[in-house]
Parts: structure tokens; C-alpha cells; sequence
């Protein structure tokens, strides 16, 4: 059974871990390489949640270890917007911890933040990334052509959505962009 809860400074040596990973580091805003850069991320996510602009999460097994991470950050209050992304830890792929981990963000920005509509992207060339996003009840919407802009390439982004009044199953499995 999969939970949420927030990092912790104990949790440092694990994100460094997984940020250690090229294509997870290649993809990220920010890269901690250090335990006091580690512990400052930590520390920046749990300030955000207390400002109420974004509210990220380490996803576990309930062996306490984080398995990933995932956030919901809140894109406009007046429309009642947010914004899903997450990533898991190479060892805890394939075992349904991100699609977890976006269900229990869902349900969690739906009951405590207010937020009506939540907004997700990936890159045509991740499927892995899109399975889980239509596992987690996020329906496609559309292709935003050459979104994503990593090192010296732009990438199509397949773009989803979650509505609080959307159920959960339903959403049909097929690759995106096929």
C-alpha cells in the first residue's frame, strides 16, 4: 500500500540517490548533489506547502523509505488550477508507485486544496510517463507541439487532466500520440 508523506532530512542520501540518474537530473529544474543542497530542496518544498503554492510529497511503501516523489503545484487559485508532476526512484519503477503516487496527490489536492482542475505533461517519448498518468484517471487532451526544452532539444508533450468530478477509472490505456 503505497503512501504519501512529506521528505524529511533523513530522506537526504535517497534524493540524492535518485537525482544521481542522468535522465531524472536532465529533466529537473534542480539538481541537488550535495547532502546540505539535498536538505535545502527538503526544506524549499516544505515551505512552499506552508505558503500553500506547491505540495510535494515522497511516495513510499509504507517501509518509510521514498520511493519518489510527487507534487502538486497550484497554477492559479482563481480557477482553482494545479499542475501534477512526479518522478520515481530507478530501483521502484514498474511496480506502481507512480501512478499511485498521482492518484494520492489527485485525491489529496481535491479534498485539501481547493483545486478543481489538475494539469499534467510528458513527453511523447516517455509512454511509461503517460500509462501513468491515464492510470492515475488523467484523460488526454491534446499534443502541445516542442513544450519541453532539455539541453539542446524541444520535445512534444502529451498533455492530461483531472477534474474533481472526473471518476477515477475509465480512462482508456492506449499510448499517447498513437
Amino acid at each position: 500500500m503505497y503512501r504519501l508523506r512529506p521528505w524529511e532530512p533523513g530522506d537526504a542520501e535517497r534524493l540524492l540517490s535518485a537525482f544521481a540518474e542522468p535522465e531524472l537530473a536532465w529533466q529537473a529544474p534542480e539538481v541537488p548533489a550535495t547532502t546540505a543542497e539535498a536538505l535545502a530542496w527538503i526544506d524549499r518544498h516544505r515551505a512552499a506547502a506552508e505558503a500553500g503554492d506547491a505540495f510535494g510529497f515522497a511516495v513510499t511503501d509504507g517501509t518509510g523509505v521514498a520511493l519518489g516523489h510527487v507534487q502538486v503545484s497550484v497554477t492559479s487559485r482563481a480557477h482553482d488550477l494545479g499542475w501534477v508532476s512526479y518522478w520515481v526512484h530507478a530501483d521502484a519503477r514498474g511496480r506502481g508507485a507512480a501512478t499511485a503516487a498521482a492518484r494520492l496527490a489527485a485525491e489529496y489536492a481535491f479534498a485539501e486544496t481547493g483545486l478543481f482542475r489538475l494539469e499534467l505533461g510528458h513527453r511523447l517519448n516517455n509512454p511509461a510517463s503517460c500509462l501513468v498518468a491515464r492510470r492515475a484517471g488523467f484523460r488526454p487532451e491534446g499534443i502541445e507541439r516542442q513544450k519541453l526544452h532539455y539541453g539542446d532539444e524541444r520535445f512534444d508533450t502529451g498533455t492530461h487532466a483531472r477534474l474533481r468530478t472526473d471518476a477515477e477509472s475509465g480512462v482508456p490505456l492506449e499510448v499517447c500520440g498513437s
